[in-house]
């Protein structure tokens, strides 16, 4: 009987090890995972139930982020981007819907250009929240009075915000030397 309690005695503290483990390793990534993503982690907890799926879908992000062959722009490119925005701001002045959706094109060119694929505004959402977290409110924002831009639904105001969102993730992408950020 005493070897019985013995073991009981020991699976019951390994069990106990194990579980207090398991969550010392969830909230070392629940971290990670704030950090990371800032805003983005908050926004995605804030609109979905489950916490879990989110945290999933964040490392899944990851994952595909250390996967992409993202570079820092080259100085000559770097030079070429920044007189275009100066010209497309420029521009804004004659043709605001114009030049917002010259802004968002040049957004997506420095993304291309520094390895991020531009194909579907949702996935460059999702690649870009990974190293741009705080900046990609922005993104979002900018894209959608863009959208609206596009329809005649966008007063000369909020055309003029869309230009402040863009040029703050343009000027992220445009002088990051790093690639994990």
């Amino acid at each position: 009987m005493t070897t019985f309690i013995w073991v009981a005695v020991v699976v019951l503290a390994v069990v106990a090890v194990a579980a207090v483990g398991y969550v010392v390793v969830q909230q070392q990534r629940r971290g990670h995972l704030r950090e990371r993503f800032g805003p983005e982690y908050e926004r995605m907890m804030a609109e979905h139930d489950n916490k879990r799926e989110v945290e999933q879908e964040l490392l899944a992000r990851e994952q595909r982020h250390a996967e992409l062959d993202i570079r820092p722009l080259p100085e000559e490119s770097r030079e070429t981007y920044a007189n275009r925005w100066t010209e497309v701001q420029e521009r804004f002045v004659d043709s605001p819907g114009f030049a917002v959706t010259e802004a968002d094109q040049l957004v997506a060119a420095v993304m291309a250009e520094r390895g991020y694929p531009t194909e579907d505004f949702e996935q460059r959402l999702s690649d870009l929240s990974v190293g741009h977290a705080t900046t990609l409110d922005h993104y979002r924002k900018a894209h959608e009075i863009s959208g609206r831009a596009a329809r005649k639904a966008a007063s000369t105001e909020e055309l003029r915000q869309a230009m402040v969102h863009y040029r703050e993730l343009f000027e992220e992408l445009l002088h990051e030397t790093s690639r994990g950020r």
